[in-house]
């Protein structure tokens, strides 16, 4: 039987945890819970909710490069990740392991497609604005969740992020530029209809994602900083390709 490990992360957001928890809880697929808790002061983990799961608490922040660390100690055929504002539809691990079938790699929740400059983007997935996700769609990167089979944690690790870095940012163009250098790999989101948000992998992005608490808002010069590097190491993206569907 198909088994997954779902690897939660705390940061800003213990709120929204026990709300995480009953939905991963709630898939239709076989699955156990690891949580990995990055500590920021003064926020609190709800250890009612964290003391029933496998867990590890850290006395520093390591950043959003550590929880795949820890996903080493998963042992399920899959591993997925989910950020700390994402609530998954009840069939998303179904989803994934039926779009893995066809399209093996790595699989998200939201989707970004480059423009030349690297910098602007469209996303795909849960983000309707851009582009209706029925189907599967090629992406550069993807975020909010990742799911992956156990064995592609020895491609993510193959390369260490430089010494200077700050860790809070890079682990998603990092991951699909390691399947694109060593593998053959893609990266994909798969399908996220809009007459069936079961499917999806993010139920509340927009809603949780958005608010003071989102790194992203105090990162973007890191982010850019971190494009240009694995643009420099030789990162492609589906625009630089010349068999882009673009």
């Amino acid at each position: 039987m198909t088994s997954v490990s779902v690897i939660l992360n705390g940061y800003r957001r213990p709120d929204y945890l026990k709300y995480q928890v009953e939905a991963v809880q709630n898939q239709s697929i076989k699955t156990e819970i690891l949580y990995w808790h990055n500590y920021e002061k003064p926020v609190q983990y709800d250890k009612s909710v964290v003391n029933q799961l496998m867990h590890a608490i850290s006395n520093r922040n390591w950043g959003v490069w550590a929880r795949f660390a820890y996903a080493l100690n998963a042992r399920s055929d899959y591993i997925c990740i989910l950020d700390d504002d994402t609530i998954p539809g009840k069939d998303w691990l179904k989803n994934c392991v039926e779009t893995y079938d066809k399209y093996p790699g790595l699989l998200g929740t939201i989707g970004l497609w480059f423009e030349p400059d690297y910098i602007t983007f469209r996303r795909v997935g849960w983000d309707k604005r851009y582009i209706n996700t029925n189907d599967t769609q090629q992406v550069d990167i993807v975020g909010h969740a990742w799911f992956f089979a156990r064995d592609l944690l020895s491609v993510f690790w193959r390369e260490l992020p430089p010494l200077h870095w700050n860790l809070r940012i890079g682990e998603d163009i990092h991951f699909s530029y390691m399947l694109q250098k060593y593998t053959k790999y893609k990266t994909w989101v798969p399908p996220h209809p809009d007459d069936n948000k079961d499917l999806w992998g993010s139920l509340k992005a927009a809603e949780y994602g958005g608010d003071y608490r989102a790194t992203y808002k105090e990162e973007s010069h890191n982010i850019v900083a971190a494009l240009e590097y694995y643009k420099e190491k030789g990162f492609r993206t589906m625009y630089a390709d010349q068999n882009s569907i673009f």
